[in-house]
Parts: C-alpha cells; sequence; structure tokens
C-alpha cells in the first residue's frame, strides 16, 4: 500500500467559507488573485487549495457586494495584476463571516462530541 501523498490530503473548501477565507486572507494586506491562491494555501498547512474557477469568480462577487476594491497594479513579477484590497464594508463582513463561521464549528463540534 503506498503513502497518501500531500496532494491526497487535501481538504475541499466547505461551500460557504471561500468568502471568509479571501477576506481574512485579504486582512494582511492588498494582494493579486494568484497571491491570495497561494497565501490560503500556505497558511492551511498546504491542505486548502482554491482553483482559479472558484477564487476568481469569487472576487469578483465580492468585488460587486462592495467588499473589495480593486485596482491594477505591476505585481512583483514584473505583469500585470489586479489587487484585491478589503473595504470598510468588506471588514465589517469579515467580522460577521467570523462570527458566523464560529458558529458552524461550534454546532458541528457538538454533533461529534456530544455531552
Amino acid at each position: 500500500m503506498t503513502e497518501p501523498t500531500q496532494y491526497q490530503n487535501r481538504i475541499e473548501i466547505l461551500q460557504g467559507t471561500l468568502d471568509l477565507l479571501i477576506l481574512q486572507t485579504l486582512a494582511r494586506g492588498a494582494k493579486h488573485g494568484h497571491a491570495i491562491s497561494q497565501a490560503i494555501r500556505a497558511r492551511s498547512g498546504e491542505l486548502l487549495s482554491v482553483e482559479t474557477g472558484s477564487l476568481y469568480p469569487a472576487l469578483h462577487r465580492l468585488e460587486k457586494k462592495g467588499w473589495l476594491d480593486a485596482e491594477w497594479k505591476v505585481s512583483e513579477n514584473n505583469q500585470r495584476a489586479k489587487y484585491y484590497a478589503l473595504t470598510k464594508a468588506g471588514k465589517k463582513q469579515l467580522v460577521a463571516e467570523q462570527d458566523r463561521w464560529r458558529l458552524q464549528v461550534e454546532a458541528v463540534s457538538g454533533v461529534l462530541d456530544p455531552a
């Protein structure tokens, strides 16, 4: 039997948590899409991977909601990239998303380990 690779151990991101992950990542400063994806992967110990097909539609949706501002800049690789940053409304939404996540964790924990 072969050992599972690091990629086989990756966890699918639960529906509804991508917004939280993006907002939390941008709370540390503006980033372009690829850097957001890399930061989520690195901060999750390589367990969470956000694919391009999920990330960019989410970024556009969050921008449309007014939670993100976007600006074209030159990246560290000397390429044109759209940088995203939290707006005031985005910071407020981040707090709401964190609260919602804590409630979900508490609820699932209650099911897994009933008193």
